[in-house]
């Protein structure tokens, strides 16, 4: 933003439409400029300008220096234009997840783009080399363009400045950072220098004054900017072009020395590159569910504290990482203890559900730093947990995560009739963990086959079947995802399936995106999809009944599903959103393998999340996940009060206006 300001400072403008001068070929109120003047400005424009590379050496140099990333192709290039112009230049992001402080710093980003010539033209006129006031009526229309600029942007930082220092939200951090309060007067100046310039009179003293009030604003900005949080204005630009392709996307371990965000060495450029980048805006803490509810986990303290790691041990550092591993932590969070910052506590109460990412304005990819560093605490075997030792055990030795034996599984699918797929089906029903051992879960898999056989499309669940990998996959343990996604990939193949559809919206993601580092799976879709493609063939039900849908993280943030189910509720009665829904919805509290480890420290996620669907006065919550509903149905008993609204997956909602068989 100060940047924006940078360019701003050019008070010398005939502001069209400030001042009555008709005066169009040269710029008037122009101070005169002597010798020492013009000396004088080159050395601090020299001395500003050198000041600000010696600050900045050492951060390239960390970036520069760290771990190079696995290849990442940078196609399509397009869709990154697209992103730099749409989340950059256009600063979409910025105003729709934050509107009237987003529009606010929009108008001072912009503002800095539309004072760009100006701002070097000021810099040249004390060297005789001004242009602007050459191109006649179009220098003066810039000037005036500017001037215009220059009031919304003088407004925008007066605004910014009373929402950090008066309103305060706690996302900004507990601490004020006096220094963003310098560098908003810094702003100001500019901007008011700039529009004070035309109301002094030609060749004043008043003139000299602002123009060298502006240049030294100017030039004590330029050096601030490093070693502050306003150095996003330099690398934000290189991140957003840079991210990864897909939704936090973890990247692939590569050699065998690979064991993830372990110590500095395991560092990347990426990563170094994001740690340098934040803005420290806190949206990523604003909407994270661990924050919330009472968790050590801060979002923008792990990217802050890889900052602080870089900055006191460098990138080819052998210190561990995380401050449980160290024999001293370093703590330099205004925010959190020195025992809780950048900790191992903090990295696994994170539920991956994405909203961190998703809000974060200046790209960065927060999830794949704390799987990172999930990974290098599991694969050295620095993380001890019972309950975590306990599901990777059952997944390698049940192939499920609620390691039952697989017979469990036959025997249900015995019971249900269920045709076994043998490559002439159009479907491979994928039952998945939930589906096939969890007892709620076995009801929306049995209604959700009932409303296959509505539709007339054949199926078949495979013979045998193991868990993705997912839970292993977010929790860190590369060894037993990999086994899992091989041996998944072998029995697709093997099975001759050309088409899956799937209940979970986790088995979606994973199958379709996180296998890929070991072979390309079928096709797969979630059931919300599959009946949404069916909407005209789904039976129509009265409207009477309310149903509060619940947006699933791994279907909506991950995979971009919104409206497939809320058609799908639309058919079974009156859809009601909670307050928190679509692209902002709140975590039920399963994700990220935490379903399976034990008790939360603080208040529980999905006690939060329930709550509020209780609120909207629904008498029937929505799900379309089987771990969200697992979360809500212990919730309701807490927080549902003496009459809880009803509980169902979309496909149960479906499936409740079909005949039962005993009516066939």
């Amino acid at each position: 933003m100060l940047a924006i300001l940078t360019f701003l400072q050019d008070a010398t403008p005939p502001a069209v439409g400030f001042h009555p001068s008709t005066h169009c070929s040269a710029a008037p109120f122009t101070p005169q400029f002597s010798t020492l003047d013009t000396v004088l400005t080159l050395v601090l424009v020299a001395a500003s300008l050198a000041l600000f590379l010696y600050r900045l050496k050492p951060i390239a140099t960390n970036i520069l220096r760290s771990k190079k990333d696995p290849p990442n192709t940078l196609a399509p290039l397009g869709k990154r234009a697209w992103a730099f112009f749409w989340e950059v230049l256009c600063q979409a992001k910025v105003i729709k997840q934050r509107p009237l402080p987003g529009i606010a710093h929009a108008f001072v980003f912009w503002g800095f783009l539309a004072f760009a010539l100006v701002s070097l033209n000021h810099l040249a006129m004390a060297i005789g080399l001004g242009f602007l006031d050459d191109l006649g009526y179009i220098g003066t229309f810039y000037y005036g363009f500017a001037a215009l600029w220059a009031v919304l942007v003088a407004i925008s930082i007066a605004g910014l400045f009373i929402r950090r220092f008066v309103v305060r939200p706690i996302w900004l951090g507990r601490k004020v950072s006096y220094e963003s309060g310098f560098i908003a007067l810094l702003i100001f100046l500019l901007m008011a220098t700039y529009l004070a310039a035309p109301l002094a009179s030609d060749g004043s003293s008043t003139i000299k004054l602002l123009w060298w009030t502006h240049t030294v604003a100017l030039l004590v900005f330029l050096p601030l900017i490093p070693h502050t949080k306003h150095l996003h204005l330099v690398l934000s630009p290189l991140t957003v072009f840079l991210e990864r392709n897909g939704f936090s996307a973890i990247p692939p371990l590569v050699g065998d020395e690979d064991f993830g965000l372990a110590t500095g060495k395991d560092v990347t450029q990426l990563i170094a590159l994001e740690a340098y980048s934040c803005v420290e805006c806190g949206r990523c803490t604003e909407h994270c569910p661990a924050s919330n509810t009472g968790k050590v986990l801060n979002p923008k303290e792990i990217i802050l504290g890889m900052r602080t790691y870089l900055n006191t041990f460098g990138p080819v550092s052998e210190t561990p990482l995380l401050n449980e591993l160290r024999e001293a932590p370093a703590n330099a969070s205004p925010d959190n203890p020195p025992a809780n910052y950048f900790s191992m506590e903090a990295a696994f109460e994170c539920t991956t559900c994405g909203a961190c990412e998703f809000q974060c304005p200046v790209g960065i990819e927060h999830l794949p730093i704390i799987v990172g560093l999930r990974r290098g605490a599991v694969n050295t075997g620095a993380w001890e947990d019972t309950y975590g030792t306990k599901l990777f055990l059952a997944l390698e030795n049940k192939g499920n995560a609620l390691g039952l034996s697989a017979m469990e599984r036959d025997k249900f699918i015995a019971k249900q009739a269920f045709p076994i797929f043998d490559g002439s089906q159009e479907y491979c029903l994928w039952l998945g963990c939930m589906g096939g051992y969890d007892p709620k879960g076995r009801e929306i898999i049995t209604d959700f086959a009932r409303v296959m056989t509505h539709l007339g499309t054949s199926f078949g669940v495979m013979k045998k079947e193991k868990c993705t990998g997912d839970p292993a996959r977010r929790l860190g343990n590369d060894l037993v995802f990999g086994s899992l996604a091989e041996q998944g990939l072998a029995a697709f193949e093997k099975a001759q399936v050309k088409k899956i559809v799937a209940i979970c919206p986790h088995c979606v993601r994973t199958i379709a995106t996180d296998w890929r580092e070991y072979g390309i799976a079928p096709e797969i879709e979630h059931h919300s999809e599959f009946m949404a493609h069916h909407a005209a063939q789904l039976p129509q039900q009265p409207k009477d009944d309310t149903i509060a849908y619940h947006d699933p993280c791994y279907l909506g943030r991950y995979q971009d599903i919104y409206e497939e189910p809320r058609t799908v509720v639309a058919a079974a009665g009156t859809l009601v959103e909670a307050p928190r829904h679509g692209e902002r919805s709140f975590c039920c509290g399963a994700g990220g393998g935490l379903v399976f480890l034990g008790e939360e420290t603080g208040d529980r996620v999905s006690h939060n999340r329930a709550a509020e669907l209780v609120a909207t006065g629904a008498k029937t919550i929505g799900t379309a996940c089987p771990f969200c509903n697992t979360m809500f149905r212990d919730a309701l008993g807490t927080v549902g009060g003496e009459a809880p609204p009803q509980l169902l997956d979309i496909a149960q909602l479906t499936a409740r206006a079909l005949p039962s068989k005993l009516d066939q």
